[in-house]
């Protein structure tokens, strides 16, 4: 039982960084638990994701952003919205960079923001685990050190967990007293149905090649539990953006379905632990990822873009 006597705190942490240095890892890791998709490639993450980190009197809420991009399309423009307003509403940033890696463009804009909000930051150097040279990580740390005045410095291996229980106590150190935000056993904001949605996404990412799986979205039409709790029926419509890509999406024989719902049956039974009926139908929208109205129905909050 909790003593009532240690004041609860907490904050808001915005997890920022460039494409494909390990924040939705980073998260899960730090979480325990999974409820950030993870592949190699960059813009994994399309949305700000919450993950709640409670731990006795403390209370950490992480927003997982998208990777700062160049955007291309009306989609690119609403992932690079997301990391600006995450990082102007929160208590304090987790710049998260790779080990051996030059200071980026992306880099310096997201300090540039830290400056300009005068915001409290963690410099996270993740990946040391694939860094052969060592040595490489003081003059990488001294650089941005120079850019800015981080509240501390953690290199740490997200897939191995190495550091990891250092960096979740310096972000400690930045919660603020007045209570914690959510209920402890709070966990994401994610409906059920987007997280759904979002595994079934990752098994394409990982599975399929060059441009299709960044044109694609995921919606769950239908999730629902049977009676008995034996299992979790779910039902969802996989958009694209051109025929030739709905056939890279169905292969021969429809193979790559049955494999892309295969992994994603298997992620969701590890999910909800309980058997998973999954069934996915493929679908053409040309060009949703320019469109308001497909962005919308897809789940994206589009209303920033209009300002």
């Amino acid at each position: 039982m909790q003593n009532m006597n240690v004041e609860e705190k907490s904050a808001f942490v915005a997890i920022v960084g460039r494409p494909n240095v390990g924040k939705s890892s980073l998260m899960n890791r730090m979480l325990g638990q999974k409820v950030a998709i993870v592949s190699s490639k960059p813009q994994t993450t399309r949305t700000r994701i919450m993950g709640v980190l409670t731990e006795s009197e403390n209370q950490l809420v992480f927003l997982d952003t998208p990777g700062l991009l160049k955007p291309r399309d009306r989609l690119g423009e609403y992932m690079v919205k997301s990391v600006t307003s995450s990082v102007a509403g929160v208590d304090a940033a987790l710049l998260v960079v790779e080990a051996g890696t030059e200071i980026s463009p992306a880099d310096m804009d997201l300090i540039a923001k830290f400056q300009s909000l005068q915001l409290p930051a963690v410099l996270c150097v993740n990946k040391i685990d694939l860094l052969e040279d060592k040595s490489r990580l003081m003059p990488q740390i001294a650089a941005l050190n120079e850019k800015y005045n981080f509240a501390a410095v953690v290199p740490v291996s997200a897939r191995s967990g190495d550091g990891i229980d250092e960096l979740k106590a310096e972000l400690k150190k930045l919660s603020q007293p007045g209570g914690h935000m959510f209920p402890d056993d709070t966990l994401t904001d994610q409906p059920e149905r987007v997280l759904a949605g979002e595994f079934v996404r990752e098994k394409m990412l990982r599975l399929l090649n060059k441009e299709v799986p960044h044109g694609v979205a995921v919606v769950v039409r239908r999730l629902k539990e049977r009676t008995d709790g034996s299992c979790i029926d779910i039902e969802a419509e996989i958009y694209c953006e051109r025929d030739s890509h709905k056939g890279i999406i169905i292969g021969k024989g429809g193979a790559m379905l049955k494999r892309i719902g295969t992994d994603a049956r298997k992620e969701l039974e590890r999910f909800y632990g309980v058997k998973v009926n999954l069934q996915l139908q493929v679908m053409v929208k040309p060009n949703w990822r320019n469109k308001e109205a497909a962005l919308r129905s897809f789940g994206f909050d589009t209303k920033d873009l209009l300002e």
